[in-house]
């Protein structure tokens, strides 16, 4: 496959599995500026300040609690970073607003809240509300005196968003839209003054509504009693034929979708960075009680077992890292690129999050199970205690299960990752014909036995780059096998979306660590080469096993071998000790006391 290196900015969306990027072009979290460590720190001390010491006051849903702990983010300006000068906000980038919802995301309860807030209880409004909507409600919302909150959800439709059945119709003197129906799980439902609200209009028209608290037909239910992110306010919503002003309605009749599924691009990327936030604060705590934690005369954190878990549990969030700053990047520059074009700051911001929808998708799934995983192997390292409410691992355990759910499944999110890569291929917006032509016709010649290239980190670039091919050729099998059925072929499609995660993750965890080798040298980096190395080495099983079930659900006889040789060759990696090199990532972690990469 010719590949070529571009800058990222030039990369679209989809576009890494066929192009090349290069180190010195890749974001990484070494790359924040003194104003991003300022309000990294910010958010810090806050959740120090204002949020541990009350987190089983926040769990026992205390009345005006949550509110004032959003408005005191409001006061220090944790909520403004990324709105618009104009309406009190600060103006950031889209990079700085990611560090916020990545630090404030190990505050349990409250980063659902504040998430929720910032996300799609105020995003609607900026990127499709009229000027008025936008004056009257965004400088309220960031400074945090109102809370927004998003209904979208029904009963019976959770998935299928627009299987909504709430409705909505004109008044006879077409000063009102009369709105009945009943929306569920609303975070933060029990407090917020303003919600975005979805119904057809004359029972076939998706589209959006902006409802104030108090209007008249609008109810809310009492608070639900949920299994983790007890803290968070989560309430039905009724409407009766609620009173909505005609100005109220949000975007354009009949265009509901645009507000839905644009939002939840932003929101699925803001998740990952949240879960990977409380994922840090879950492997810290681990760790600290791992070496406090005596067994059998010494310490548990001295054990190969336990420093395996540690490790493991290092690995995946320093890979969650590299790949979420570098397509927060992507989406920032997306961004600039269309303002200098002469689009509108919110029709920019929706451009930048539309770009790397497929990006966003895949973050979304692997951010909420590295934070699945940490916090299970968590509770595994504290042994009984774990079990126990009087430790923290606990409660981040039971917080943690939700992330898999909203935002999209993660079976919905690994679907759309095939999906939306499929339709833009056929398209024509994304070029992975003469790519896949090119692996097939790879896999007829004769393998090149040439002398191996000697330029640093060569094995691991041409690894990842094998696995691209391997995708290519699953996937391109699949499509021509399956042909108009392969919508139907969930499990294949699935399996194809986890070779692609793996290997967007392998390619961004690669990137980053020569990018830190190349400005400091190998030596200063070792920890940083033995989570890449044993990260590849993994990711090449995962690919093949994954690529396996994909090729054996379609493919058959010496179509079948044919593939499948292909895929062991695309998938072989160097052998690599990875235990001595998870022992030297967890001895580093010991020593620090809590995650330090």
């Amino acid at each position: 496959m010719n590949t070529e290196t571009l800058t990222h900015a030039a990369i679209k969306g989809g576009e890494w599995l066929v192009k090349e990027s290069s180190p010195a072009e890749t974001f990484t979290r070494e790359d924040f500026g003194e104003e991003q460590l300022m309000i990294r720190d910010m958010c810090n001390q806050f959740l120090e300040a204002e949020v541990y010491p009350n987190l089983d006051r926040i769990d026992d849903l205390e009345p005006g609690l949550m509110k004032s702990l959003v408005t005191k983010a409001g006061e220090q300006g944790l909520l403004a970073t990324s709105f618009p000068e104009e309406y009190g906000g600060l103006g950031k980038d889209f990079v700085t607003s990611t560090i916020i919802n990545e630090y404030l995301g190990a505050g349990h309860s409250f980063s659902v809240a504040i998430a929720a807030h910032t996300g799609i209880g105020t995003l609607p409004i900026l990127y499709f509300g009229t000027p008025e909507q936008k004056e009257k409600y965004i400088p309220k919302l960031i400074s945090g005196e109102w809370a927004g909150a998003y209904g979208l959800t029904e009963p019976n439709s959770g998935s299928d968003a627009l299987g909504a059945k709430s409705t909505a119709k004109l008044s006879e003197d077409g000063k009102h839209y009369l709105l009945n129906g009943q929306k569920c799980w609303i975070t933060n439902g029990g407090f917020a003054q303003v919600y975005t609200v979805f119904a057809k209009i004359d029972g076939d028209k998706f589209s959006a509504f902006i409802i104030d608290r108090g209007t008249e037909g609008f109810t809310q239910g009492p608070e639900e009693h949920k299994m983790g992110i007890k803290g968070s306010s989560t309430v039905q919503l009724y409407f009766q034929d609620c009173k909505v002003p005609v100005e109220n309605l949000l975007g354009e009749v009949g265009k509901g979708h645009k507000i839905a599924f644009n939002i939840l691009n932003i929101g699925r990327l803001k998740l990952c960075a949240a879960a990977l936030g409380g994922a840090r604060k879950a492997l810290s705590n681990t760790v600290e009680y791992a070496i406090t934690r005596e067994q059998f005369k010494q310490p548990i954190s001295n054990f190969g077992a336990i420093k395996h878990k540690l490790a493991e549990m290092a690995i995946r969030i320093f890979v969650g890292e590299s790949a979420l700053y570098r397509t927060s990047k992507w989406i920032d520059e997306k961004e600039a690129e269309l303002i200098a074009a002469g689009k509108p700051f919110n029709e920019a911001l929706l451009g930048g999050a539309e770009e790397y929808a497929i990006e966003c998708a895949m973050l979304k799934v692997y951010g909420s199970e590295v934070l699945d995983y940490v916090v299970d192997e968590g509770v595994q390292i504290h042994g009984g205690n774990g079990f126990s409410a009087e430790y923290n691992i606990s409660r981040a355990y039971r917080d943690s299960r939700i992330n898999r759910i909203y935002e999209g499944t993660n079976e919905i999110n690994r679907l759309l990752t095939l999906d939306m890569t499929l339709k833009r291929a056929m398209g024509g917006r994304l070029d992975l014909m003469g790519p896949a032509m090119a692996v097939q016709k790879e896999l007829m010649s004769i393998p090149d036995f040439g002398a191996e290239d000697e330029a640093p980190f060569a094995k691991e670039r041409k690894l990842v780059a094998n696995l691209k091919k391997a995708i290519l050729m699953a996937s391109g099998a699949a499509v021509q096998k399956l042909m108009m059925k392969i919508d139907t072929e969930q499990e294949v499609l699935m399996n194809i979306a986890d070779m692609a995660i793996e290997t967007f993750n392998a390619e961004s965890v690669l990137l980053r660590v020569m990018k830190l080798v190349e400005e400091k040298g190998e030596a200063s980096n070792q920890l940083y080469l033995d989570i890449m190395r044993t990260y590849l080495y993994d990711a090449a099983d995962k690919v093949n096993k994954s690529g396996k079930d994909a090729i054996n659900g379609f493919a058959e006889g010496d179509e079948q071998r044919m593939i499948l040789m292909g895929l062991k060759r695309f998938t072989k990696a160097e052998p690599f000790n990875t235990k001595d090199a998870r022992r030297r990532i967890a001895d580093k972690m010991i020593e620090e006391k809590k995650y330090c990469f």
